[in-house]
């Protein structure tokens, strides 16, 4: 199935953007991750509606893959790499010990793209757990969040994408289509909260953030 989220961009809409993420793959490898403080993560990204030709849409996605693999994280939006496009990329194996799995509800998610992902909050339930970022490298901080969500959007093949998401799945989708709103998870975290990843591992280790909330002095949902 084409794309037909909107209006498809004509060759000539394509050409700026589709000239620099051809730059930004020529090198090959893992794409450089953009840090907190440039611009593009602050600007709410355009829809994606074909400003990149099918061939160089595939080779970006596989380009956010690896660099998500090798960063290593769950998922990575498409403005942490510089491009200003609704499009992420979410994956995780869930290698964690099945009490903190039970805890977080992690299950392992298997590779998905996401374009033009929004969520929605299904019920009043929250979750507040640490959350991380390879925007913000070096940092965690906890976030209380929706425990489930509706996601809309599509595929990178334009397939319609309408499901709901729970626990940590769910926390994932929040946070990669936060991305693309110009949100950073520093925006909706505790501050109280906020743990250097050496502080994370000498001491935030449980699988709730239950401990911390005692000893930094701030509330959980």
């Amino acid at each position: 199935m084409p794309w037909h989220a909107g209006p498809m961009a004509s060759p000539s809409d394509r050409v700026p953007l589709a000239e620099r993420v051809e730059e930004l793959l020529a090198p090959g490898g893992p794409l450089p991750i953009v840090a907190a403080g440039d611009p593009v993560l602050r600007r709410g990204a355009e829809p994606y509606n074909g400003q990149l030709a099918p061939a160089l849409l595939a080779r970006f996605v596989e380009s956010l893959r690896v660099t998500m693999h090798a960063a290593p994280g769950v998922g990575l939006a498409a403005p942490q790499v510089g491009v200003p496009l609704r499009i992420a990329v979410i994956e995780d194996p869930a290698p964690v010990p099945e009490e903190v799995g039970v805890a977080r509800g992690r299950v392992p998610q298997p590779f998905r793209v996401l374009v033009n992902p929004v969520y929605q909050p299904v019920g009043t339930a929250r979750a507040a757990f640490f959350e991380g970022c390879l925007s913000v490298p070096g940092w965690q901080a906890v976030v209380a969040r929706p425990a489930r969500v509706r996601l809309t959007g599509a595929d990178e093949h334009g397939h319609p994408l309408d499901e709901m998401f729970t626990g940590w799945p769910a926390r994932i989708v929040q946070h990669e289509t936060d991305h693309l709103d110009g949100t950073l998870y520093l925006d909706r975290a505790e501050l109280r909260s906020l743990s250097s990843n050496t502080a994370m591992a000498e001491r935030w280790t449980q699988p709730t953030p239950a401990a911390a909330a005692e000893a930094l002095g701030f509330e959980l949902p």
